[in-house]
C-alpha cells in the first residue's frame, strides 16, 4: 500500500480493500449535512456505478447518521460536529489516501449529479487524461438542463472567469463538486479552506502544483432553488466577496510556501 504522505491517517474501517481493476481502485465519496430526504435513494443509485463508497457525515442533525448507521455497503466517516463542506471533502482526500485508493470520485448528496457518470470520471482517470477531472454544467447541453438562477450564474461566471485570469486555466465551471482526484493530485492538494470556497483553493494549489485539469460535460440540475448556502452567504454579493478573499488566501499561500522552498 502506498501510503507517503503528510496527511493525518483517517480510519478506514468498515472501508473494502481496493480490488483488482482500474476503475475498483478508484473510491466513490459523498460529502452529506442533513440530507435525509435525499441520502437513501443518492446512495442506491450511486452503488449501481460504484463498488466502493464513502460517505463523509458532516454532523447532520435531521436523521441522517441513523439511516447511515443502518447500511451495511457502504464506508461510513462521521464529523461530530458540522464543520463545512471543504473540510468534509478533505476528510474524503484524506481517506482516499491512507486507504491506498489510486483516485477519488466526488458527488454531492443532494440529487443533482448523475451517479451514472461516475464510470465515466473514473475512465478519464484510467486513462491517464487528466489529474483532475472536473464536471462542467456548461460545455454542453441536456435535455431536461435546469436554467440556473441568475445571482448564481453570474457569480459562477465572474469567479470562474477571474481563477482562469489568474492562475492560467480555461475552466468553465469553477464550482461543480461532481470531480475526479487522481492519487498525484490527492497527495498534493491541502486544502484548509472549510466552507464551500474549499473548491477555489483547490484550483490555486492545483494550478501551482502542475496539476493537469479536464472538464467532462455534466447535466445541470436544479432540484432545490432555495437551497440556502448558510446565513450572510446567501447574498450574492457577500458569497463573491468571500471567494475572491478564499482565492487571494490561497494565492498568498502558495507564495509563501514556494518562498520558503527556494
Amino acid at each position: 500500500m502506498r501510503s507517503s504522505t503528510d496527511y493525518p491517517r483517517v480510519s478506514t474501517r468498515g472501508f473494502v480493500a481496493p480490488r483488482e481493476g482500474i476503475l475498483n481502485r478508484i473510491l466513490t465519496a459523498l460529502p452529506v449535512f442533513n440530507e435525509a430526504a435525499h441520502v437513501t435513494g443518492v446512495l442506491d443509485e450511486v452503488l449501481r456505478f460504484a463498488p466502493d463508497v464513502l460517505v463523509v457525515d458532516d454532523g447532520s442533525s435531521d436523521g441522517t447518521a441513523d439511516l447511515l448507521a443502518a447500511r451495511r455497503d457502504i464506508a461510513v466517516v462521521r464529523h461530530p460536529e458540522n464543520r463545512g463542506y471543504g473540510a468534509a471533502l478533505t476528510t474524503a482526500f484524506q481517506s482516499a489516501v491512507s486507504g491506498g485508493w489510486d483516485g477519488l470520485v466526488t458527488i454531492d448528496c443532494d440529487g443533482q449529479h448523475q451517479p451514472r457518470l461516475i464510470p465515466e470520471f473514473a475512465a478519464a482517470l484510467a486513462a491517464g487524461r487528466a489529474d483532475i477531472v472536473s464536471g462542467s454544467r456548461y460545455l454542453a447541453r441536456f435535455a431536461g438542463d435546469s436554467e440556473p438562477p441568475a445571482a448564481r450564474r453570474r457569480v459562477n461566471a465572474e469567479i470562474t472567469a477571474e481563477i482562469n485570469a489568474r492562475l492560467g486555466l480555461a475552466l468553465t465551471d469553477a464550482f461543480c463538486g461532481f470531480k475526479a482526484y487522481s492519487r498525484r493530485a490527492l497527495e498534493r492538494l491541502k486544502p484548509t479552506e472549510t466552507g464551500y470556497a474549499m473548491p477555489l483553493e483547490v484550483w490555486v494549489q492545483a494550478a501551482a502544483s502542475g496539476l493537469s485539469i479536464a472538464e467532462l460535460p455534466v447535466p445541470l440540475l436544479y432540484l432545490d432553488l432555495a437551497r440556502s448556502f448558510g446565513g450572510a452567504l446567501d447574498d450574492a454579493a457577500t458569497r463573491l466577496a468571500y471567494y475572491r478573499r478564499v482565492l487571494d488566501r490561497a494565492e498568498s499561500a502558495v507564495a509563501v510556501a514556494t518562498a520558503a522552498a527556494t
